[in-house]
């Protein structure tokens, strides 16, 4: 939670850091102008003919913090990154932190018919790049059905 100065460092404010951090939680949602998600795992879709490539943003993750796997058509992306708070640097303590730790999943839908070795991802500079074949198989569109309400 904010407060009125830059540097908290009485001891009433240092005694309430742990319960007033889950204030900035609770009203992060964008009514409250923060945006804690904005700009995650923003995706470009190209159509290259024969096959789809993602682009997915993923600045700051490492390689190892992303996953990728397929279930039932479905190609999602994970991306964790690990909690920090409580640790105290040797530099100092944090006043403030807005940088980003917690997991973040995407999925995409890509057909029935892919198999794992079907998709080819690579990963620079903070973009998750994943080229896929064409599902060719004809999919049956079904219609939307609706239920009366009494």
């Amino acid at each position: 939670m904010l407060f009125p100065s830059i540097f908290n460092r009485n001891f009433v404010d240092n005694f309430f850091d742990d319960f007033t951090d889950n204030f900035d939680d609770i009203f992060s949602f964008p009514s409250f102008g923060r945006f804690p998600m904005s700009g995650m795992m923003n995706t470009n879709i190209k159509d290259l003919g024969d096959e789809y490539q993602l682009e997915i943003e993923l600045p700051g993750f490492d390689k190892n913090d992303i996953t990728a796997h397929l279930d039932k058509g479905y190609l999602t992306i994970t991306a964790t990154r690990e909690d920090e708070k409580g640790k105290k640097d040797r530099n100092g303590r944090y006043i403030r932190r807005e940088r980003y730790s917690g997991s973040l999943k995407r999925s995409f839908y890509v057909g029935e018919n892919l198999k794992e070795e079907d998709f080819k991802a690579s990963f620079k500079n903070g973009v998750l790049t994943i080229a896929f074949p064409k599902d060719k198989t004809e999919t049956k569109l079904e219609y939307r059905k609706y239920i009366p309400i009494e």
